[in-house]
């Protein structure tokens, strides 16, 4: 009996890691990609007496056609991801 709760105490830990490693993946990946856009105020009445406002050029995309910096990174933690447990567990296999 206590080796059963003990297995299942060991699946349910592994499940919370992945799940964890998954969603923190997440939400890496939507933190590197969000590009913040600040939201436009205009003003219906704008009087002669008021300052004008000013036009901000866009920001440069710094992006390249053709770049794989990004595959690049993310094939690496998928790497990771993949290559640590086999290297952990390799003495179990042999």
């Amino acid at each position: 009996m206590r080796h059963s709760v003990i297995h299942t105490m060991k699946k349910l830990v592994r499940l919370a890691l992945v799940l964890g490693m998954c969603v923190s993946l997440a939400l890496l990946s939507t933190a590197l990609t969000y590009e913040f856009q600040p939201a436009i105020q205009t003003s219906l009445t704008v009087t002669a007496s008021s300052p004008q406002p000013t036009i901000t050029p866009q920001p440069q995309d710094l992006s390249e056609i053709g770049s794989t910096d990004g595959i690049v990174a993310m094939v690496g933690i998928i790497v990771l991801i993949i290559m640590v447990p086999i290297l952990l567990r390799r003495k179990d296999w042999m």
